[in-house]
């Protein structure tokens, strides 16, 4: 029992041993006979061009086109780009014509003024007046006198001085009429807020018009 059962771990130990050296070969054929993988190639560029617009006769458009195709296989063999737009050279004339500068150079100045183009144009002479306008008149006329302005006159006073009596003192009281106001009134007293009664004589009577300041005479009146 004891031979079999160390016959047995010798068999394993080989089928072990034989097993390892086969992944060992394996991993050492792997690494050294398969290279690094190829990145993938990159996808071609493709040129974009934008679409020609051009207005030309049908001879034109056919040279454009070929010219337009020529154009874009020298670009498509070279760099990669949109072609150039080839314009029609019908109506360009770079070149000087002469003859025309000079016909627009002897042009000459046939106005009646002043040509403001030469030097040798004299300005227009304009005639100066003899004396101003305003003098002349100041002259006729002569300084003007200031005048005042008129000072304002007081209106006359509206009492009407109809009667007269006699004190004890023998002084007098006057009897007037302001619209259909009777008052009597003796010296310094004030009738109707506004009159001042000054004297009082039998033909006349002096009042002052506080308002203006301004003292009258009013005579008696008969009616």
């Amino acid at each position: 029992m004891a031979l079999k059962a160390g016959t047995d771990n010798k068999r394993n130990v080989i089928i072990a041993g034989v097993l390892f050296c086969l992944v060992a070969y394996l991993g050492i054929s792997q690494l050294f006979f398969s290279g690094p993988s190829a990145p993938p190639a990159p996808a071609p560029v493709v040129p974009r061009t934008r679409p020609r617009t051009v207005t030309a006769t049908s001879s034109q458009n056919k040279g454009a086109e070929s010219a337009s195709n020529s154009a874009n296989s020298v670009s498509s063999a070279g760099e990669a780009g949109p072609a150039a737009e080839k314009l029609p050279s019908s109506g360009l004339d770079p070149a000087l014509h002469v003859e025309k500068l000079a016909l627009s150079e002897s042009i000459e100045y046939a106005g009646s003024g002043r040509n403001i183009f030469s030097e040798d144009s004299a300005p227009i002479a304009i005639e100066r007046p003899a004396a101003s306008a305003r003098q002349a008149v100041a002259a006729v006329s002569g300084p003007a006198a200031y005048v005042p302005p008129p000072v304002p006159q007081p209106p006359a006073i509206d009492l009407r001085y109809f009667g007269y009596t006699s004190t004890k003192s023998g002084s007098l009281k006057a009897y007037l009429l302001h619209g259909e106001d009777i008052f009597e009134a003796s010296p310094g007293e004030i009738v109707d807020h506004r009159f001042k009664i000054v004297t009082v004589q039998p033909g006349q009577v002096q009042v002052t018009d506080l308002s203006y300041n301004n003292t009258q005479s009013l005579p008696i009146s008969t009616n």
